[in-house]
């Protein structure tokens, strides 16, 4: 052993006796046993941590030249705040590609946590015992929307400010609470300097810190019962013993750390690409209207929130309004994201993989997505007559898949589930790709005709 070697392992035991930093890392990674069959699909939890660590450092960098100021420069009709954004993109050394990274990295992080989500519902990873990590990854979805929302005000273009204007709005329609409530989140009757102050603060420092504990708790937690899998066989039945370590289980590091340095390298192809080329994603990313300054005076033609939102705006946009009142629709909206929360204990199914479930679940999650994305699609539209009556429809398909989900769970024969994890099927992923991408053309192609 070289003497640089003796004094970096004295060193590392001199932490160690004052911090558990080995005995952590060996917990947590290298000592942290996954099931040896996790497919891509197990890439977006490792590229989620990866997208917030992007957003955190670029944010970090923007708030360094932003100047949260909604009040007009003297002689002009624009706003610091909007100017400051300017002068970021135009005058600041580097400064277009840090707010083009930030902006892209919050699509992007949807992209991603969707995916992810999809993933636990595909192979069941809500089930027993992991229903607390789903209810944590509920909530850091909620503080993802919330983070989001607060963000959308700061450029202070015409989409943000009324934007934000029609959403704190649909609070004063809850009863009793809902015009204290809405003045409370402006802090003022109208969206004001005060709304983008105090929309600022939250972003910047108030979510975050929620955000980052809820992630830490996640990973405890799923770090605690261990990784699902693609065949929702536990790992931890089957034990080597004379180790303990399960006998379908492989060290998180190196294989898996590995594996997801492929994942990242795919992402951050498509991410560059986007930032280089698409920052925009034609108006989907960045949209048109928030190029222009906030004018209180000048209502958008048409005004819609960011794509993520726009499956739970649709929703909110299809229930009539009841009495002169848009509460139940607010309501549904917020129903629409809640249920999330609930479905470790509306699944009653025997099985957790799709792999084993039987067609009748296949068949009901197909119609579920197609769903989601024609009311995200439909959301980002003007809204019709037509539309309208679509995005009822679509909204039924989506509460009754939750809803419904304690009795057709249990129909149909699902298929017996090995003992032992399988060998990945690359045919099998092929296919389902395959139907997952014919879903979404599908959904896009309906959508848009109407």
């Amino acid at each position: 052993m070289s003497k640089l070697e003796q004094t970096a392992q004295k060193a590392l035991g001199w932490v160690d006796d004052r911090f558990p930093l080995t005995s952590t890392w060996k917990a947590h990674v290298s000592e942290y046993y996954a099931p040896k069959n996790f497919n891509f699909w197990y890439f977006f939890g490792s590229l989620a941590m990866l997208v917030l660590v992007i957003q955190i450092v670029t944010g970090i960098f923007l708030t360094m030249n932003y100047k949260p100021d909604g009040n007009l420069i003297p002689g002009t009709n624009v706003s610091t705040a909007f100017m400051s954004v300017e002068y970021i993109m135009r005058d600041v050394a580097g400064g277009w590609i840090i707010r083009y990274m930030h902006s892209t990295g919050a699509s992007m992080f949807f992209v991603v946590v969707y995916l992810h989500m999809f993933r636990g519902l595909i192979y069941g990873s809500y089930q027993k015992p992991r229903e607390l990590i789903w209810v944590f990854g509920t909530l850091i979805f909620l503080c993802l929307m919330a983070e989001a929302f607060l963000g959308y005000l700061l450029p202070w273009g015409q989409m943000s400010f009324w934007g934000a204007a029609v959403i704190v709005n649909l609070f004063s329609s809850i009863p009793v609470i809902g015009p204290d409530l809405s003045e409370l989140i402006r802090g003022d009757f109208v969206v004001s300097d005060v709304t983008l102050n105090r929309f600022f603060a939250l972003h910047v420092i108030a979510v975050p810190l929620v955000l980052l504990a809820l992630v830490v708790a996640h990973l405890v937690a799923l770090h605690e019962v261990g990784s699902n899998n693609p065949d929702g066989v536990e790992i931890k039945k089957l034990k080597d013993p004379k180790t303990g370590i399960p006998l379908d289980g492989i060290p998180f590091h190196p294989y898996y750390t590995v594996k997801d340095i492929f994942g990242v390298a795919v992402f951050l192809v498509v991410f560059s690409l986007i930032v280089f080329f698409l920052p925009e994603m034609g108006g989907y990313f960045l949209e048109h209207p928030n190029f222009d300054p906030a004018d209180p005076l000048k209502t958008p033609a048409h005004i819609a929130p960011v794509w993520y939102f726009t499956p739970f705006y649709a929703i909110l946009r299809a229930v009539p309004s009841f009495l002169g009142t848009q509460v139940w629709g607010v309501l549904a909206m917020g129903a629409a994201v809640v249920l999330i929360a609930f479905l470790p204990w509306l699944d009653r199914s025997p099985v957790k993989s799709i792999r084993y479930r039987s067609p009748i679940f296949k068949w009901v999650l197909v119609a579920f997505v197609t769903a989601f994305i024609g009311l995200g699609i439909l959301g980002a539209l003007p809204s019709t007559n037509t539309r309208t009556i679509v995005a009822q429809i679509l909204s039924v398909v989506y509460f009754a898949f939750f809803l419904g989900m304690p009795w057709y769970s249990k129909l149909g024969t699902p298929k017996a589930v090995p003992e032992r994890v399988t060998d990945t099927n690359l045919g099998r992923q092929v296919r389902f790709v395959a139907l997952f991408a014919l879903t979404i053309v599908l959904a896009t192609t309906f959508a848009m005709v109407i």
